[in-house]
């Protein structure tokens, strides 16, 4: 008898506190970029090569090192939990479910602006949802998927036309749109964990339920034999 797979609950929490601390960690960074930043960058130009006056801003840079590092962190921890609930998730449908192609979606370069979104529908598919919820998934990861599109779309426009005046370029704009998408990366896991759990909430109850019926059957059986 194959073992039953039980949805990633762990998996899905452990999606949610990384995704929250990689807003935290970007908030701390926007904050700091628009209280400090230009001032921060000036003074960074104006040293130039030279060393004297440089302690006057190595504090800042130190902040500055430590909230990117943050970030970083953030980001991976992030990626990592999701990839292992995804891959989990897919298990949780099919034992057998193979790693590489989710990885693979996720990480090839070209690849990955259009195939997560398709795995990830797939693996709601695979979960035997209710039809009836069909519209509003495909609201919800078209919504994610968007967001997700212009989170790296914003950052690659700031990287590349970064002025001279800012340290990254990062701002309001790129916070709240990645706010949005988080919270609804987050609602896309939270969507296929909760159908997981309920459609596999059914043949646990079956197995509980047939060895009560075997034994009901069982003390019914000399009661018919009496009466006959």
């Amino acid at each position: 008898m194959r073992a039953v797979q039980t949805p990633p609950t762990g998996a899905a929490s452990a999606v949610y506190l990384t995704l929250a601390a990689q807003v935290l960690s970007l908030g701390a960074l926007v904050i700091f970029e628009e209280i400090r930043g230009r001032r921060l960058a000036g003074q960074i130009a104006a040293l130039g090569g030279e060393a004297r006056g440089s302690e006057a801003v190595v504090g800042a840079v130190t902040v500055f090192a430590v909230l990117m590092l943050l970030l970083v962190i953030a980001t991976i921890a992030a990626a990592v939990a999701y990839l292992t609930w995804l891959v989990r998730a897919r298990q949780t449908n099919s034992a057998a479910a193979p790693t590489a192609p989710a990885l693979a979606a996720w990480l090839v370069p070209l690849v990955s602006l259009v195939a997560p979104v398709m795995v990830t529908d797939e693996l709601w598919r695979e979960s035997r949802p209710p039809l009836e919820r069909r519209g509003r998934w495909l609201t919800l990861l078209t919504a994610w998927w968007t967001a997700w599109l212009v989170v790296q779309a914003l950052i690659v426009f700031r990287l590349l036309e970064s002025s001279p005046g800012e340290l990254t370029g990062l701002g309001v704009p790129e916070l709240l749109i990645t706010v949005v998408a988080a919270l609804l990366c987050a609602a896309t896991v939270r969507e296929i964990t909760v159908v997981q759990r309920s459609t596999h909430a059914i043949p646990t109850l079956r197995r509980f339920q047939l060895p009560r019926s075997r034994q009901a059957a069982r003390h019914a059986a000399p009661v018919e034999s009496q009466s006959a």
